[in-house]
């Protein structure tokens, strides 16, 4: 089944969520949602919270699961906590992956930042092989929501 997934991270982690998100999209008929250029982030944020949330809030609408990619300072992300709450709140399915250990651009690694809330599966990208198992994750958090 095709999976329209919202991807949630800290943009100083863009390299390595873009290794998780074409891994997602390059497998089958899949889509992604929560990816914006830098510079066309800015143009929003440049309006205010309340464009940022519209943002978040309709990038969220049609999806099914969020993942929330972890890196180093996913918990110092405001942003991150709002689509956490906002896909809680509407119901998506909910995972956490650490992408700390993916390296960056320059070839280096960082430490992981936070979890998610209590009660939402948590899996590491390079330890749990999540090039081979993101869809069954995606899938296990979907079911678990109902969706």
């Amino acid at each position: 089944m095709a999976r329209q997934v919202f991807f949630s991270f800290k943009y100083e982690d863009v390299s390595r969520a873009m290794v998780v998100r074409n891994s997602w999209v390059t497998q089958g008929t899949q889509t992604a949602a929560g990816f914006v250029d830098k510079a066309d982030f800015e143009k929003i944020k440049k309006q205010g919270d309340a464009a940022i949330k519209r943002w978040i809030d309709d990038q969220l609408n049609g999806t099914s699961v969020t993942v929330v990619l972890v890196g180093q300072d996913t918990c110092k992300s405001r942003w991150v906590k709002y689509e956490i709450e906002k896909s809680i709140e509407i119901g998506n399915g909910l995972l956490g992956i650490d992408i700390s250990k993916i390296k960056d651009f320059s070839g280096n690694t960082s430490e992981r930042c936070g979890q998610l809330p209590a009660g939402y599966p948590f899996y590491r990208w390079n330890n749990d092989d999540g090039y081979k198992n993101m869809g069954d994750w995606i899938e296990k958090a979907a079911k678990a929501a109902g969706r």
